[in-house]
């Protein structure tokens, strides 16, 4: 059975503040510039979590949807939509909440659910996608998954 790849795309608005504790407030600031204002800055983020798994021949499906809506509610948007992100408990410590952070966040905790949506278990997390504004995204694939969609010949 091929191997199909089904992305899906959510939206939440949140907000951040990039700062390093290890680093002294004048290196804070010349690193993360603006986005170091104590009060924090926002952003309306589009994420995409792409799934990879065989097509059920029951369903024609790679992924039931709702599953996957349930799964996305409850780890992203509850979690996270209007939400300053510096209060979430991962990104507390030397943790700074990045985009780039954030993405390895969404990617730990799909890599370990996305199996369970499947009750066969071959379902997996491919990759991670987070639109932080119309000129910056950031792309994160799962361990173990390549950039091919095809395999090499």
């Amino acid at each position: 059975m091929p191997i199909a790849h089904f992305t899906r795309r959510y939206r939440l608005s949140a907000s951040h503040r990039l700062h390093a504790p290890c680093l002294s407030e004048e290196q804070n600031r010349d690193t993360y510039g603006k986005c170091n204002n104590p009060f924090g800055h926002g952003h309306n983020y589009f994420i995409e979590i792409t799934v990879a798994g065989p097509i059920d021949p029951e369903t024609g499906f790679v992924v039931d949807m709702v599953k996957l809506d349930e799964l996305a509610k409850r780890e992203l948007t509850d979690r996270f939509d209007a939400q300053h992100m510096n209060a979430d408990s991962v990104f507390s410590g030397d943790f700074v909440p990045s985009t780039e952070n954030l993405s390895v966040e969404v990617e730990r905790v799909f890599r370990r659910e996305v199996p369970l949506l499947d009750s066969m278990g071959r379902l997996q997390l491919h990759r991670v996608r987070i639109e932080e504004t119309k000129n910056n995204s950031f792309d994160l694939l799962a361990p173990g998954q390549s950039d091919a969609l095809i395999p090499a010949q």
